[in-house]
Formats: C-alpha cells, sequence, structure tokens
C-alpha cells in the first residue's frame, strides 16, 4: 500500500479535530493539518493536535482553498512519491472508514479523482440540501459530467494529480468546485464512494457563507446571466422602438438582434468565458448560433402571438425560452476553452 496522507485546513476547530487526527494516526496515516488563521484562542486544540499532526499555520484567514494548497505545497515539496492525499473535513463530519474507502479506491484507481459522495436524505440541513441540488446542476451544465455530491470535502487522489490540484485557482470554497471543473476538462475520471451523510449539531460549525461563497462558486453562469440580460435590454428596447415606428414584427425582431448580438459577443468572449480562440473562429461560431436562435426566436415570437399573446410579452417569453440554450452551446462549442490558434 502506498504512503497515506491526511490533509486537514481547519479554521477555528473544535475538539473534534483532536479527534480526527488521533484516530488516523492510529490507521498510520501522514497527517497534515493546516491552521487557518484560527486566532490565539485556539493554540491549545493545535497544540494537542501537533502530538499526531505536522501543524502548518497562516497568520490570517486566506480561505479553505488558499489552506488546501498550503498543504499540497508541503506534500509537493517534503514527500517523495508514490503516496495518496485524501482531503478531510475537521469538523468530525467524515468518518474514519469513509476516509480509509476513497483511500482504497485511489489506491485502486490513481488516475482518477475520488469523492466522498454524500446521500442526502433524511435530516438533512435544508441549506446544504438546497445548495448541493443547485449546484450539482450548475456543474452538469458547465462541465457535461454528472456528479452527485460537488460540496464533498472529502476527496482523495494520487500524486500524479498534485501538479493539477495545485495549479486550479480559487481562494475560498470555490476552489473545491474549480478542482471538479478542471478535472473534467482534462479528462480525468470522476468516481464517486457512497459515504455516510453527517451533519453535527445542523452543521452549525461550517464557515460557508451562503450569498458570498455561492457567488464565488456560480460566478461563471452569473457572469453569464449579467451579459445576457444587458443584450437583451438592448434588445427588447431596440425591438419595442422599431416594432413601434415600423409595426413590423420580423423586421423589427431581427434588426435588434443583429445589434444585440454584437454587444453579447463581445461582453462574452472577453468577460465571461475569456476565450482562448481565434476572434475569427469564435465570431463564426457565434454568429451561427445567432442565426440559429434568431430562427427560433422568430418562430416562437410568431406563434406567441398567433395564440393571442402580445408582441412586447411574447418577446420576454422567447427570450427566457431560448437562454438556457445559449449558454450551453456558448460554453461547449462557441467559446470552449483549450483551442487555440
Amino acid at each position: 500500500m502506498k504512503n497515506q496522507i491526511a490533509l486537514i485546513p481547519a479554521y477555528q476547530p473544535d475538539k473534534e479535530l483532536v479527534y480526527v487526527v488521533e484516530k488516523l494516526a492510529k490507521e498510520h496515516f501522514r497527517i497534515i493539518v493546516v491552521d487557518d488563521g484560527s486566532g490565539q484562542e485556539y493554540d491549545e486544540i493545535f497544540h494537542l493536535v501537533s502530538s499526531f499532526a505536522q501543524v502548518l499555520t497562516h497568520t490570517e484567514n486566506q480561505g479553505k482553498g488558499e489552506a488546501l494548497k498550503t498543504g499540497l505545497q508541503y506534500i509537493a515539496k517534503h514527500i517523495s512519491p508514490p503516496y495518496l492525499v485524501v482531503t478531510a473535513d475537521a469538523d468530525g463530519q467524515h468518518k474514519i472508514e469513509d476516509i480509509l474507502h476513497v483511500c482504497q479506491s485511489a489506491e485502486q484507481f490513481p488516475d482518477s479523482l475520488i469523492l466522498g459522495s454524500r446521500r442526502f436524505e433524511n435530516n438533512v440541513p435544508f441549506r446544504s440540501r438546497f445548495g448541493n441540488t443547485v449546484t450539482r446542476l450548475v456543474y452538469r451544465l458547465n462541465s457535461g459530467v454528472s456528479v452527485y455530491d460537488t460540496q464533498t470535502g472529502l476527496r482523495a487522489f494520487s500524486d500524479k494529480l498534485i501538479s493539477l490540484m495545485l495549479s486550479v485557482s480559487g481562494s475560498r470554497y470555490e476552489y473545491e468546485m474549480n478542482v471538479l471543473i478542471e478535472t473534467a476538462k482534462k479528462k480525468i475520471a470522476i468516481r464517486e464512494i457512497a459515504i455516510a451523510t453527517v451533519y453535527l449539531e445542523n452543521n452549525a460549525s461550517s464557515h460557508f457563507q451562503p450569498v458570498r461563497d455561492s457567488c464565488r462558486i456560480y460566478k461563471e453562469i452569473l457572469k453569464f446571466s449579467a451579459s445576457s440580460f444587458i443584450g437583451f435590454l438592448t434588445d427588447y428596447g431596440l425591438f419595442c422602438l422599431f416594432s413601434s415606428l415600423t409595426g413590423m414584427l420580423t423586421f423589427s425582431n431581427v434588426v435588434a438582434r443583429i445589434f444585440s448580438s454584437i454587444l453579447n459577443y463581445t461582453l462574452n468572449q472577453k468577460l465571461v468565458f475569456h476565450s482562448e480562440s481565434s476572434i475569427v473562429k469564435s465570431a463564426v461560431r457565434y454568429f451561427l448560433l445567432a442565426g440559429l436562435i434568431l430562427l427560433c426566436n422568430t418562430l416562437l415570437l410568431k406563434g406567441f402571438v398567433y395564440l393571442g399573446v402580445s408582441a412586447w410579452l411574447a418577446k420576454i417569453f422567447t427570450e427566457i425560452l431560448l437562454f438556457l440554450c445559449s449558454y450551453l452551446v456558448q460554453h461547449h462549442f462557441v467559446f470552449r476553452k483549450g483551442h487555440t490558434v
């Protein structure tokens, strides 16, 4: 069996951390704990932990992502391969047998990322159940890969993947989502191992801030939504203007879409997807898509009007229906990353 390393980021932990590292030490893990700026009042806990683990310290809180990367940098510098790394949370919500289980899977599949996948049943807090459902959907839209538990902190991988883990951006909770996104882009297999779902005191120890950290996790699709909304306002405003002046439904829709498409392409190419494709190639793909969507848009618009819906309201319904289609095609085809000229 390869050397097993447990990496635990910790911010203001309770004595559950001491219990976790003691149990892992008995299972012959080499343990690295990163104190992510917890403060002097937690020195006693980290002193107890140091009997079983190497403790690395951030003088100020930098976030879970930075804590993980600090630990990974230490591993890459001081430990010779081959080895397995398992990341676990400090609050005791990962059972020792589950940690062992994901490590065994990582040894069996050294080229894969192993996730300890919780099943959100019974008395799981609503924010955790809801958050994982939304994140699962966003990840599927972005990557095309289905993962049941995108937010699990229990993950295992071999030394073959440590350079990838160090290259992933993100300082806080978004880092773990970015790891999944980059793993999917690199065509690295993701394997899920079912683990127990444990929430101590309704997950009161979690430092996850729903609004702030969700914005970090979902920032790509939020940026796309903002760009699309700006394009929609431009498109809708011009459509209303031209249709009022001319009374010509199709003409107004086509002219408004031409102007809004140019604006939307520029925003998405520069600010949303940070495309590495050549401008010519991405522009050709984008405007082919825009032409197809325009055709669908016009047909839907006429259909709604035929059914008695007002033209202005029909325009809103049509844009909502085509939004998701546009996002998926732009993300996976128009502005796909890794295709350079």
